[in-house]
């Protein structure tokens, strides 16, 4: 309650009114706000990038566990009051910058204000933030395929979304592959739609998304796959594979209730019988859907694939 006192406060005061096409419904609950916080494991040596600080109050207590904090806002109006909010409150360790998410560029960025940090730039970061649900697949593909991706990703997400990321076969979606070619996601906790004013209509969930030790796919390890995958549960793929790979998942996912065999045939005009000896090889049965793959197993997929096809120029 305190909390939901707090941001009404702060609406009245700067006369604002919120904006639901932007998403903003407030966390008024402390304790699903600690264990956010708790599960970026922070101290004074991380950098943050929080994404839509609102009104602060998540951004506040990320400044006292964090060395620095990066809080982008594409609301101007809400950008000018988080700024003002924090300084009435003498928070020195928090830079706001005003605009989208999705086009900030966050490779060798500089803090400018006082850093906790000597020499910081933006180079080791985590990410954790409250975001608008319409942003979650955009923004996790678009820091995880990024040249610098984050050590780190703590979002609060949709309920239903967090399922569909953290997903195993048979249930996997084109999200679940994405997110877990370069990430290990874990749910924290589920968060009911009480603790955020104004209510959303949907439940939410803490979601942990841990980018794997090795680099993504565009700056992995080169070698045969084979060889890789005795040492490595869920290894990358050379460098060459990488738009491969995603062309042959999104094929394989395009008709979600047909068999895998029918999608890779009419959507990359690759020969049913090539398809079905490569699924043989890797232990797959040729009426096997899309959903029942794991990410190993497209890597597989695609490994054979690609020394039976050229998919260069498709």
């Amino acid at each position: 309650m305190a909390l939901k006192n707090e941001l009404k406060n702060l609406l009245q005061k700067y006369n604002l009114k919120l904006n639901k096409l932007l998403g903003q419904n407030f966390l008024i609950d402390h304790t699903v706000l600690e264990k956010i916080i708790g599960a970026a494991d922070l101290s004074k040596k991380d950098t943050v990038l929080e994404v839509g600080p609102g009104l602060g109050i998540l951004t506040e207590e990320l400044a006292k566990r964090a060395g620095e904090v990066i809080a982008v806002e594409k609301d101007k109006k809400m950008a000018e009051i988080v700024r003002n909010v924090l300084n009435d409150k003498k928070v020195r360790n928090v830079e706001i910058i005003e605009g989208d998410i999705l086009k900030f560029s966050i490779f060798n960025f500089q803090f400018s204000n006082k850093s906790q940090i000597p020499n910081s730039k933006l180079k080791t970061y985590k990410i954790v933030a409250n975001i608008p649900y319409c942003l979650t697949s955009r923004l996790i593909r678009k820091f995880l395929e990024s040249e610098n991706p984050p050590a780190q990703i703590v979002l609060m997400v949709q309920k239903e979304v967090a399922q569909r990321i953290c997903a195993k076969p048979p249930e996997m979606s084109l999200l679940a592959v994405s997110v877990q070619f370069y990430a290990e996601p874990k749910i924290i906790s589920f968060v009911s739609k009480k603790s955020f004013w104004p209510r959303p209509k949907v439940d939410s969930a803490i979601i942990k998304i841990t980018p794997r030790n090795l680099p993504p796919l565009q700056r992995g390890i080169e070698g045969d796959l084979k060889t890789i995958t005795k040492i490595l549960p869920n290894p990358p793929l050379p460098k060459e594979g990488t738009e491969h790979f995603f062309r042959i998942v999104h094929a394989g996912f395009s008709h979600p209730r047909k068999q895998l065999i029918n999608n890779l045939n009419s959507d990359l005009k690759i020969d049913r019988a090539k398809i079905a000896a490569a699924l043989k090889k890797i232990g797959l049965a040729s009426e096997q859907r899309a959903e029942t793959l794991s990410v190993n197993d497209w890597k597989k997929l695609t490994e054979f694939l690609t020394n039976i096809i050229d998919l260069r120029c498709r």
